[in-house]
């Protein structure tokens, strides 16, 4: 049965936009999911099936990128690269834990990444979360996807606050984030770290679902809304990333991208 459900998985993300041979940006929230399997199949699984059936979608040529956010750095002035978890779900963990995944450094928006083109992520380091040496540029690079499944953009879309930090918006700006870092040769270091924050002081809200719709409306979006069918939809990074650098270099990221709370 599981081999069954993993065939169902991978005929469904192909119909969502992914194809063999992609470098796959996923951002996920697999409770519908595993609920709509279950009740489609009688019978339950695991996040590792949901993995497992990426990886098969993507081939042998393909590469699977997964987001190991972790939002306590700020707080615990911590990070190990080798053993610090995952705030992004069960998916993400599972490629975190995977012998074969190459992890990135930013203590706070950290990668994994498994497949064939893992070994052009080896050694990125970046001082800035969104910055122009992250792996967000280097899925730009590689002509990449974004893979959304169960999230709404407001819910998962990090790679918005890429195309603002390549754009300088005025809304947000670069913090320092001090702690201990052990590396994956188990030095220890303090580092300083950044990130290109929204400006709390003026009100600044993400506020993107807006920008999803037009990215809807426009077809840049293909697959199935977050709540319908399985709930996977992708993106040309490229695509998407045009597409919000002219809503910002047009004046419009307060009609698509933020909002200010009085």
């Amino acid at each position: 049965m599981e081999t069954k459900i993993i065939n169902t998985l991978v005929e469904n993300w192909h119909r969502c936009g992914v194809d063999e041979g992609d470098v796959l940006l996923v951002h996920s929230s697999l409770k519908r999911l595993l609920m709509k399997v279950k009740t489609e199949f009688g019978e339950s699984i695991s996040p590792k099936v949901i993995y497992d059936s990426l990886l098969k979608a993507l081939g042998q040529s393909g590469t699977l990128v997964l987001p190991l956010y972790n939002f306590d750095f700020p707080k615990v002035k911590f990070f190990d690269i080798r053993t610090t978890p995952s705030h992004m779900g069960a998916l993400t963990e599972i490629g975190r834990n995977d012998l074969n995944s190459v992890r990135t450094g930013h203590p706070i928006y950290s990668f994994s990444i498994i497949g064939k083109h893992a070994k052009d992520f080896i050694g990125i380091d970046n001082k800035s979360g969104y910055g122009a040496d992250s792996p967000f540029a280097k899925i730009k690079e590689l002509d990449g996807k974004i893979a959304i499944i169960g999230l709404t953009d407001q819910n998962s879309m990090t790679s918005y606050h890429f195309v603002e930090e390549q754009n300088l918006v005025d809304y947000r700006y670069f913090k320092e984030f001090p702690g201990e870092y052990v590396d994956a040769n188990g030095v220890k270091s303090d580092r300083t770290y950044l990130l290109y924050v929204r400006d709390l002081e003026k009100g600044v809200k993400t506020d993107v679902n807006r920008m999803m719709e037009y990215l809807w409306e426009i077809g840049a979006y293909t697959g199935d809304r977050h709540d319908e069918g399985y709930g996977m939809r992708t993106i040309d990074f490229n695509v998407f990333y045009n597409e919000t650098d002219k809503i910002i270099k047009s004046g419009n990221a307060i009609n698509y991208l933020v909002s200010i709370e009085k």
